[in-house]
């Protein structure tokens, strides 16, 4: 593998040992009584088996990409950090732990839904996504680093946030879809359980993104709990990671139908 995954490494080494400044890192440490350095034969392994599963998804990724448009980034350092990597940075917030329910939104080729499922086994993640070629490329990954609960869904956001399967039953719920901030708060607040979360992945500027919330959030029952502020290893770039907290069930008015929040948002 050489130094390809060196960074992946270190960072789900650091995760394992709850290095990590969230609540989960804290917790994980008290109870197991790690000490910087200590990672048993068994983590190991586990770590092993998931950089080879993250050196497959790669391949896999690489791959399809000549045949579906999934990304622009094929190189594998980029796809390490700007993929991988990007996706990991919610392993810092505040209300991560394991054996969280998520759903990932626009999940395009499976991030970040995908790399937070291999780091957290015990994670049961379902993606969605309005494209079926997209969707096929998901379940093949899924197959193919034979993934228990996971699953992914050809399905908009508006569909699935009305579906009773689906509707208020996630802990978390995570998005790096490029939208403006009201109309990814009407996709998946509706998915999160009240006292769950919804994790918008935004890039710099979001300050003013979120000055435009205020409407979407009072109707969608939210509130900003966390910003999880990170740079990317080699300056490739700060990320902002936004948390947001369900305070109340929804009126079942939202998702409003397909095509609308985007041709009137709530702002």
């Amino acid at each position: 593998r050489g130094a390809m995954n060196e960074k992946l490494r270190l960072y789900l080494e650091n995760y394992t040992r709850g290095d990590f400044a969230g609540t989960f890192g804290e917790n994980r440490k008290a109870e197991e009584g790690l000490t910087a350095g200590s990672n048993s034969l068994e983590e190991r392994q586990r770590l092993e088996k998931t950089l080879r599963q993250f050196d497959r998804y790669t391949e896999l990724l690489r791959e399809w990409n000549e045949k579906v448009n999934l990304t622009a980034i094929t190189a594998p350092a980029e796809i390490e950090i700007k993929h991988y990597l990007d996706s990991l940075l919610l392993l810092k917030a505040n209300c991560w732990r394991p054996a969280l329910r998520i759903a990932d939104m626009g999940s395009g080729a499976g991030f970040p839904g995908l790399p937070l499922k291999l780091a957290e086994p015990s994670a049961a993640v379902d993606l969605f996504d309005s494209s079926g070629k997209r969707v096929s490329f998901l379940n093949l990954v899924i197959a193919e680093l034979a993934l228990p609960a996971a699953s992914a869904y050809h399905l908009r956001a508006e569909e699935a946030g009305q579906k009773k399967e689906f509707r208020e039953s996630y802990d978390l719920v995570v998005s790096r879809a490029v939208a403006a901030l009201p109309l990814l708060l009407e996709y998946c607040l509706p998915l999160v359980k009240p006292g769950g979360y919804f994790a918008a992945y935004k890039g710099p500027g979001f300050q003013e993104e979120l000055a435009g919330a205020g409407k979407a959030l009072s109707l969608l029952r939210g509130q900003l709990d966390q910003v999880l502020e990170e740079e990317l290893p080699e300056g490739q770039g700060s990320r902002n990671i936004l948390m947001f907290k369900k305070t109340a069930s929804l009126s079942g008015k939202y998702p409003r139908r397909p095509g609308i929040p985007a041709k009137q948002p709530l702002v």
